[in-house]
Protein backbone atom coordinates (compact mmCIF):
# COMPACT_ATOMS: atom_id res chain seq x y z
CA UNK A 1 0.00 0.00 0.00
CA UNK A 2 1.28 3.70 -0.71
CA UNK A 3 1.99 5.60 2.22
CA UNK A 4 -0.86 7.71 2.92
CA UNK A 5 -0.74 10.73 5.18
CA UNK A 6 -4.25 11.77 6.75
CA UNK A 7 -4.46 15.08 8.21
CA UNK A 8 -7.36 15.40 10.62
CA UNK A 9 -5.92 16.41 13.61
CA UNK A 10 -9.07 16.82 15.18
CA UNK A 11 -9.83 13.25 16.70
CA UNK A 12 -10.53 12.25 20.46
CA UNK A 13 -7.13 12.65 22.30
CA UNK A 14 -7.53 9.35 24.93
CA UNK A 15 -7.69 10.47 28.25
CA UNK A 16 -4.57 8.53 30.06
CA UNK A 17 -6.59 8.16 33.27
CA UNK A 18 -9.03 5.81 32.09
CA UNK A 19 -5.78 3.14 31.31
CA UNK A 20 -4.85 0.81 33.27
CA UNK A 21 -1.57 1.35 34.59
CA UNK A 22 0.71 -1.68 34.46
CA UNK A 23 4.44 -0.62 34.09
CA UNK A 24 6.43 0.76 36.98
CA UNK A 25 7.96 3.43 34.85
CA UNK A 26 7.03 6.87 34.24
CA UNK A 27 8.35 6.73 30.86
CA UNK A 28 9.50 9.45 28.77
CA UNK A 29 7.67 9.04 25.08
CA UNK A 30 5.63 6.44 27.00
CA UNK A 31 2.72 4.97 24.84
CA UNK A 32 0.35 4.68 27.79
CA UNK A 33 -2.41 7.00 25.78
CA UNK A 34 -1.98 4.91 22.47
CA UNK A 35 -2.92 1.37 24.63
CA UNK A 36 -6.86 1.69 22.87
CA UNK A 37 -5.13 2.03 19.28
CA UNK A 38 -3.26 -0.97 20.41
CA UNK A 39 -6.42 -3.18 21.41
CA UNK A 40 -7.50 -2.47 18.05
CA UNK A 41 -4.36 -3.35 15.78
CA UNK A 42 -4.06 -6.64 17.84
CA UNK A 43 -7.69 -7.10 17.21
CA UNK A 44 -7.47 -6.64 13.76
CA UNK A 45 -4.94 -9.38 13.10
CA UNK A 46 -6.21 -12.37 11.20
CA UNK A 47 -4.66 -14.85 13.53
CA UNK A 48 -4.36 -14.43 16.85
CA UNK A 49 -0.41 -13.70 17.57
CA UNK A 50 1.47 -15.56 20.25
CA UNK A 51 4.04 -13.56 20.91
CA UNK A 52 4.34 -9.41 21.69
CA UNK A 53 7.86 -8.11 20.85
CA UNK A 54 9.04 -4.73 21.70
CA UNK A 55 12.62 -3.82 20.57
CA UNK A 56 12.92 -0.35 21.98
CA UNK A 57 10.95 -1.58 25.12
CA UNK A 58 11.54 1.53 27.66
CA UNK A 59 8.27 1.16 29.79
CA UNK A 60 7.36 -1.81 28.55
CA UNK A 61 3.88 -0.77 29.11
CA UNK A 62 2.77 -2.06 25.36
CA UNK A 63 3.73 -5.36 25.81
CA UNK A 64 2.86 -5.54 29.45
CA UNK A 65 -1.23 -4.54 27.97
CA UNK A 66 -0.89 -7.35 25.37
CA UNK A 67 0.10 -9.80 28.19
CA UNK A 68 -2.55 -9.00 31.25
CA UNK A 69 -5.03 -8.37 28.42
CA UNK A 70 -4.83 -11.85 26.79
CA UNK A 71 -3.85 -11.10 23.19
CA UNK A 72 -0.72 -12.58 23.56
CA UNK A 73 0.73 -15.42 25.76
CA UNK A 74 4.03 -14.11 25.40
CA UNK A 75 5.92 -11.04 25.29
CA UNK A 76 9.45 -10.23 24.27
CA UNK A 77 11.05 -6.77 25.96
CA UNK A 78 14.29 -5.40 24.51
CA UNK A 79 16.03 -2.62 25.98
CA UNK A 80 19.81 -1.28 25.27
CA UNK A 81 19.52 1.28 28.67
CA UNK A 82 21.82 -0.60 31.08
CA UNK A 83 19.40 1.72 34.01
CA UNK A 84 16.43 0.58 32.40
CA UNK A 85 17.12 -3.01 31.80
CA UNK A 86 18.52 -3.86 35.23
CA UNK A 87 15.01 -2.88 36.52
CA UNK A 88 13.45 -5.30 34.15
CA UNK A 89 15.92 -8.10 35.22
CA UNK A 90 15.51 -7.40 38.89
CA UNK A 91 11.75 -7.53 38.41
CA UNK A 92 11.63 -10.72 36.57
CA UNK A 93 14.38 -12.07 39.15
CA UNK A 94 14.15 -13.68 42.33
CA UNK A 95 15.01 -10.77 43.83
CA UNK A 96 11.58 -9.12 42.86
CA UNK A 97 10.03 -9.62 46.22
CA UNK A 98 12.72 -8.09 48.17
CA UNK A 99 13.04 -5.27 45.75
CA UNK A 100 9.62 -4.70 45.89
CA UNK A 101 9.86 -4.58 49.76
CA UNK A 102 12.87 -2.20 49.39
CA UNK A 103 10.05 0.30 47.61
CA UNK A 104 7.79 0.17 50.14
CA UNK A 105 10.37 0.86 53.10
CA UNK A 106 12.49 3.38 51.88
CA UNK A 107 11.39 6.66 53.62
CA UNK A 108 11.65 10.05 50.54
CA UNK A 109 13.06 12.70 51.35
CA UNK A 110 15.53 14.81 50.02
CA UNK A 111 18.17 13.72 51.82
CA UNK A 112 17.10 10.22 51.00
CA UNK A 113 17.13 10.70 47.54
CA UNK A 114 20.37 12.77 47.23
CA UNK A 115 22.31 9.33 49.42
CA UNK A 116 21.25 7.13 46.92
CA UNK A 117 21.49 9.36 43.56
CA UNK A 118 24.85 9.81 44.80
CA UNK A 119 25.96 6.31 46.14
CA UNK A 120 27.72 4.10 43.37
CA UNK A 121 25.33 1.34 43.60
CA UNK A 122 27.30 -1.90 44.21
CA UNK A 123 25.02 -5.06 43.55
CA UNK A 124 22.31 -5.19 40.36
CA UNK A 125 19.43 -4.75 42.69
CA UNK A 126 21.08 -1.34 43.86
CA UNK A 127 21.43 -0.13 40.88
CA UNK A 128 17.80 -0.98 40.04
CA UNK A 129 16.48 0.59 43.35
CA UNK A 130 18.38 3.65 42.02
CA UNK A 131 17.33 3.81 38.61
CA UNK A 132 13.64 3.40 39.19
CA UNK A 133 13.75 5.97 42.15
CA UNK A 134 15.65 8.28 39.45
CA UNK A 135 12.89 7.35 36.96
CA UNK A 136 10.39 8.67 39.56
CA UNK A 137 11.57 11.67 41.60
CA UNK A 138 13.16 13.57 38.18
CA UNK A 139 10.85 15.80 35.72
CA UNK A 140 9.25 13.53 33.19
CA UNK A 141 10.98 10.74 34.60
CA UNK A 142 14.03 11.33 32.65
CA UNK A 143 16.54 9.05 33.28
CA UNK A 144 19.33 10.66 30.54
CA UNK A 145 22.25 12.90 31.92
CA UNK A 146 21.64 16.42 33.13
CA UNK A 147 17.85 15.94 34.14
CA UNK A 148 16.98 17.63 37.47
CA UNK A 149 15.15 16.41 39.96
CA UNK A 150 11.35 17.98 41.17
CA UNK A 151 11.30 20.57 43.16
CA UNK A 152 7.49 21.92 43.73
CA UNK A 153 5.74 18.21 42.39
CA UNK A 154 2.29 17.93 41.48
CA UNK A 155 0.16 20.06 43.86
CA UNK A 156 3.34 20.92 45.91
CA UNK A 157 3.70 17.39 46.50
CA UNK A 158 8.08 18.00 45.27
CA UNK A 159 9.51 14.59 45.44
CA UNK A 160 6.61 12.29 46.25
CA UNK A 161 4.38 13.72 43.87
CA UNK A 162 5.13 10.14 41.44
CA UNK A 163 6.51 8.25 44.28
CA UNK A 164 3.58 5.05 45.03
CA UNK A 165 5.42 2.63 47.16
CA UNK A 166 2.46 0.62 47.39
CA UNK A 167 1.32 0.86 43.71
CA UNK A 168 4.72 0.14 42.64
CA UNK A 169 4.46 -2.68 44.75
CA UNK A 170 2.00 -4.42 43.54
CA UNK A 171 2.78 -3.40 39.30
CA UNK A 172 5.99 -4.84 40.57
CA UNK A 173 4.82 -8.62 41.92
CA UNK A 174 2.08 -8.46 39.02
CA UNK A 175 4.65 -8.55 36.85
CA UNK A 176 7.11 -10.78 38.69
CA UNK A 177 4.17 -13.68 38.30
CA UNK A 178 3.66 -13.26 34.90
CA UNK A 179 8.00 -14.12 34.85
CA UNK A 180 7.77 -17.34 32.75
CA UNK A 181 5.64 -15.12 29.72
CA UNK A 182 7.86 -12.56 29.33
CA UNK A 183 11.44 -12.55 28.04
CA UNK A 184 13.70 -9.70 28.92
CA UNK A 185 16.32 -8.71 26.11
CA UNK A 186 19.27 -6.55 27.06
CA UNK A 187 20.08 -5.48 23.58
CA UNK A 188 19.79 -3.48 20.35
CA UNK A 189 16.61 -3.49 18.91
CA UNK A 190 17.46 -3.33 15.10
CA UNK A 191 20.04 -6.01 15.64
CA UNK A 192 16.87 -8.28 17.46
CA UNK A 193 14.63 -7.13 14.34
CA UNK A 194 16.92 -8.40 12.19
CA UNK A 195 17.68 -11.59 13.83
CA UNK A 196 13.84 -12.43 13.72
CA UNK A 197 12.38 -11.25 10.78
CA UNK A 198 10.94 -14.54 10.07
CA UNK A 199 9.29 -15.15 13.65
CA UNK A 200 5.96 -16.50 13.13
CA UNK A 201 3.33 -16.08 15.12
CA UNK A 202 4.72 -12.96 16.49
CA UNK A 203 3.65 -8.93 16.22
CA UNK A 204 6.65 -6.43 17.26
CA UNK A 205 5.53 -3.04 18.26
CA UNK A 206 8.19 -0.54 17.41
CA UNK A 207 8.60 2.80 19.30
CA UNK A 208 12.36 4.18 18.86
CA UNK A 209 13.60 7.13 20.12
CA UNK A 210 11.96 10.81 18.81
CA UNK A 211 13.77 12.37 15.78
CA UNK A 212 13.58 15.65 17.47
CA UNK A 213 13.98 15.39 21.40
CA UNK A 214 15.46 11.93 21.52
CA UNK A 215 18.71 13.05 23.09
CA UNK A 216 17.36 14.98 26.11
CA UNK A 217 14.70 12.49 26.91
CA UNK A 218 17.11 8.85 26.79
CA UNK A 219 20.67 7.97 26.96
CA UNK A 220 20.88 5.59 23.77
CA UNK A 221 18.68 8.13 21.73
CA UNK A 222 21.12 8.05 18.87
CA UNK A 223 19.83 5.60 15.87
CA UNK A 224 19.66 5.11 11.95
CA UNK A 225 16.41 5.14 11.38
CA UNK A 226 17.00 4.53 7.78
CA UNK A 227 18.10 1.32 9.07
CA UNK A 228 15.06 0.66 11.49
CA UNK A 229 13.03 0.84 8.59
CA UNK A 230 15.16 -1.74 6.49
CA UNK A 231 14.75 -4.44 9.49
CA UNK A 232 11.32 -3.68 10.05
CA UNK A 233 10.54 -4.35 5.98
CA UNK A 234 11.18 -8.23 5.65
CA UNK A 235 9.23 -8.98 8.93
CA UNK A 236 7.01 -11.80 7.76
CA UNK A 237 4.41 -11.11 10.17
CA UNK A 238 2.91 -7.54 11.46
CA UNK A 239 4.11 -4.86 12.87
CA UNK A 240 3.22 -1.21 13.96
CA UNK A 241 5.70 1.74 14.50
CA UNK A 242 4.85 5.21 16.23
CA UNK A 243 7.32 8.47 15.79
CA UNK A 244 7.18 11.91 16.22
CA UNK A 245 5.47 13.08 12.59
CA UNK A 246 9.11 13.95 11.10
CA UNK A 247 9.68 14.88 7.14
CA UNK A 248 12.73 12.27 7.39
CA UNK A 249 10.13 9.81 8.39
CA UNK A 250 7.07 10.64 6.74
CA UNK A 251 10.01 10.30 3.34
CA UNK A 252 11.13 7.04 4.62
CA UNK A 253 8.12 5.20 4.96
CA UNK A 254 6.88 6.59 1.52
CA UNK A 255 10.50 4.81 0.02
CA UNK A 256 9.87 1.21 1.47
CA UNK A 257 6.01 1.54 0.42
CA UNK A 258 4.46 2.12 3.84
CA UNK A 259 1.30 3.02 5.20
CA UNK A 260 1.36 6.35 7.10
CA UNK A 261 -1.31 7.64 10.00
CA UNK A 262 -1.59 10.51 11.76
CA UNK A 263 -3.21 10.39 15.55
CA UNK A 264 -3.53 13.20 18.34
CA UNK A 265 -2.05 12.71 21.93
CA UNK A 266 -1.85 15.25 24.73
CA UNK A 267 1.76 15.94 25.82
CA UNK A 268 3.00 15.93 29.37
CA UNK A 269 2.51 19.18 29.46
CA UNK A 270 -0.92 18.62 27.88
CA UNK A 271 -0.55 20.02 24.29
CA UNK A 272 -2.55 17.96 21.59
CA UNK A 273 0.28 16.70 19.17
CA UNK A 274 0.03 14.65 16.30
CA UNK A 275 2.37 11.40 16.10
CA UNK A 276 2.39 8.99 13.37
CA UNK A 277 1.84 5.83 13.23
CA UNK A 278 3.69 3.20 10.38
CA UNK A 279 2.72 -0.15 9.21
CA UNK A 280 1.58 -2.14 6.36
CA UNK A 281 -2.12 -1.41 6.30
CA UNK A 282 -3.84 0.92 8.91
CA UNK A 283 -7.07 0.79 7.89
CA UNK A 284 -7.89 -0.13 11.12
CA UNK A 285 -6.64 3.33 12.67
CA UNK A 286 -8.54 5.46 10.23
CA UNK A 287 -11.72 3.76 10.90
CA UNK A 288 -11.18 4.51 15.06
CA UNK A 289 -10.51 7.89 14.05
CA UNK A 290 -13.66 8.32 11.52
CA UNK A 291 -15.94 7.08 13.94
CA UNK A 292 -14.81 10.36 16.44
CA UNK A 293 -16.16 12.58 13.88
Amino acid sequence: MQAEITYKSHGRVTNVASVPQLSPFRYPGGKTWLIPEIRLWLGSQRTRPTRLVEPFAGGGSVGLTALFENYVDQITLVELDEEVATVWQTILSPDARDFAEQIVTFELNAESVNSVLLCEPLTPREVAFRSLLKNRVRYGGILARGACTMNKGENGRGLSSRWYPKTLLRRILAIAERQSQIQFIHGDGIDYLRHHAEDEGTVFFVDPPYTVSGRRLYAHASIDHGQLFQAVRPLICDFLMTYDDAAEIRLLAQLHNLDIHLIPMKSTKHQQKLELLVGRDLDWARTRQDSFF
